[in-house]
């Protein structure tokens, strides 16, 4: 194992509720939708256009907005999110992370983010992580957003990797489908059931380690 690449959102830290207190609000200001509390798992590990497109799918709206207009109401759903993460702080990494990428560091792996988020830079600086990793995966530059593989890939690339190298790091069906279809190891955390494409899955972040990550990719190939 040479590289991690990691998801941001639930991996790193739990920006999730934050995105999705953001649609909510959009979705009951803008279309008169109130989003049931189960509907956030669908909107994980996607891009913010697709989120929305399934937003106003849920409400049986698409036909309704053109390009131009989902792409307006996406940048403001952004600023609803933009304003609520200015709370993160260094105390809203998840258990386990500091520790994990200083091991990781210890033992010369490349650390980079595929995250669908093009926030990433900003989360990562308010977390005080920004100069931890060696690249960023910009997602507004891959053609194709997860389950396809792009981001990873471009993950991988950013860091001079081939895939195959690399372990995946995630949290959701749609991301670890994209680290699979990448060619990499893949490693998630939540529930064992919904994540069982990974090569290996942990109930929670403080269970990662560099010793699971280098037993699961030497497993892999």
């Amino acid at each position: 194992m040479k590289g991690a690449i990691f998801d941001l959102d639930g991996v790193i830290t739990d920006t999730a509720k934050f995105h999705f207190e953001a649609w909510s609000q959009l979705a009951k200001e803008q279309f008169g939708l109130i989003l049931p509390a189960e509907f956030e798992s669908e909107l994980k590990g996607i891009s913010r256009t697709d989120s929305l497109v399934k937003i106003l799918e849920f409400g049986g709206l698409r036909d309704n907005y053109t390009d131009e207009e989902i792409l307006a109401l996406a940048d403001k759903k952004n600023g609803y999110y933009l304003t609520a993460i200015e709370t993160l702080t260094k105390d809203d990494i998840l258990p386990g992370i500091t520790r994990l990428i200083a091991e990781l560091k210890e033992h010369g792996i490349k650390l980079s983010i595929a995250s669908a988020s093009k926030n990433a830079p900003a989360i990562l600086e308010k977390l005080g992580l920004l100069n931890e990793f060696d690249a960023i995966a910009d997602p507004s530059k891959v053609a194709n957003g997860k389950p396809a593989p792009d981001i990873f890939l471009a993950g991988a690339k950013a860091v001079d990797l081939d895939p195959a190298d690399c372990v995946g790091v995630e949290d959701a069906v749609s991301g670890v489908a994209a680290v699979k279809a990448a060619g990499m190891t893949a490693v998630a955390v939540g529930d064992a059931t919904e994540l069982a494409q990974a090569d290996a899955v942990v109930p929670t972040t403080a269970d990662f380690s560099y010793e699971l990550f280098e037993k699961t990719w030497q497993e892999n190939n």
